[in-house]
């Protein structure tokens, strides 16, 4: 049972440094941190590219601005090949590292042998060797962005109730200020990036990483899930990282699409409310075929009982970033309904 022994609790730790520090799961952002627009959360019947770039547009070109305007046309029209592609893209498809969105479920799953976290190591088995892993966790949830800057990251438990054997585990990955200058410098042009020294890894990277890569032999950055962005604007941070890719860095999000401890039904492990179903099919719809509609999920009617808080829902825009920078879809990597309300239904960029 892959969220065996969810009942434990997971916690937030603050930022010490920064704006504001971290949020606990299920704080809004305060108002002037944003989290979602009253645009955004209007429903709007607008469906054609035109008309996702007429609200979210702004937001989207960010990391465009020095390109030609034929390549923004491209854009808008979410090209499979042309010169969007060939301005964004300077390796082939067989020498970009991968990207993955985890739905990571319960922390125990850093213990557990499930078919979750086989498909999970078998993925990272089947790419090269990173030089550097990017985590984007769910669990560090911050007013702005912040990226850890230190040398031997903590492997941080940030969770109570569970066994004393998962409060034992040490993910001892280094980290990388190299990989960390490098993620402030391409972002930097559009937000401002803290540099942080005192978070390092939390169970929603080392849980997934403790399967992927055991020896934790690898440089380990992570990266905060910026509650204050809209979707749009977390879209737009993902695509900057893509130069990442062609360095043969991994860049991992993790999250869970749907994620409502209050409706777990216990007793059916491999269980999905009708609503979780549906919101978790709109999801591969859109990451599968054209990712940046991720900017309309929020009006999906089900929306809030699938996101009643958006923590772990957020890692994913970043992937979807990756996807439309690199002009191409997401892979499905296992498929996660469970317990009537949970999905840890993943994805990988494979070019």
């Amino acid at each position: 049972m892959a969220v065996a022994n969810c009942n434990g609790r997971h916690r937030h730790k603050r930022v010490p440094q920064g704006r504001g520090g971290a949020l606990a799961e299920g704080q809004q952002p305060d108002e002037g941190g944003g989290g979602e627009t009253k645009e955004e959360q209007d429903t709007t019947n607008e469906s054609d590219r035109d008309g996702i770039w007429r609200k979210h547009g702004a937001s989207l070109a960010l990391f465009f601005l020095d390109y030609p305007t034929n390549v923004l046309t491209n854009f808008v029209n979410f090209p499979r090949t042309g010169p969007y592609r060939d301005a964004m893209a300077s390796a082939s498809a067989s020498d970009v590292m991968p990207a993955a969105f985890i739905g990571h479920g319960s922390p125990m799953n850093a213990l557990e042998d499930n078919r979750f976290t086989r498909a999970w190591a078998e993925f990272a088995a089947a790419i090269p060797t990173p030089t550097a892993i990017l985590a984007i966790s769910a669990h560090w949830w911050t007013k702005g962005t912040a990226v850890t800057v230190m040398d031997a990251p903590r492997t941080i438990h940030d969770f109570s109730g569970f066994p004393p054997e998962l409060s034992a585990v040490s993910y001892p990955a280094p980290g990388s200020l190299s990989l960390a200058s490098s993620v402030i410098g391409l972002l930097a042009p559009y937000t401002a990036v803290i540099a942080d020294t005192a978070w390092g890894l939390d169970h929603g990277t080392w849980s997934v990483l403790a399967h992927m890569f055991p020896a934790a032999d690898i440089p380990v950055v992570q990266l905060s899930v910026d509650a204050g962005a809209t979707t749009a604007q977390r879209v737009a941070l993902g695509a900057a990282l893509t130069a990442l890719r062609d360095q043969g860095v991994f860049i991992l999000a993790s999250g869970n699409v749907v994620h409502n401890l209050g409706k777990l039904v216990w007793h059916e492990p491999d269980a999905a409310l009708d609503w979780n179903t549906a919101f978790d099919n709109r999801t591969r719809e859109i990451m599968t075929t054209d990712p940046i509609n991720i900017v309309t999920l929020h009006e999906h009617p089900a929306f809030s009982l699938a996101v009643p808080t958006p923590e772990h829902l957020q890692p994913l825009d970043y992937i979807a970033g990756l996807a439309v920078a690199a002009g191409t879809t997401a892979e499905v990597l296992v498929e996660g309904p469970t317990m009537g309300s949970l999905s840890m239904t993943s994805y990988v960029l494979r070019s």
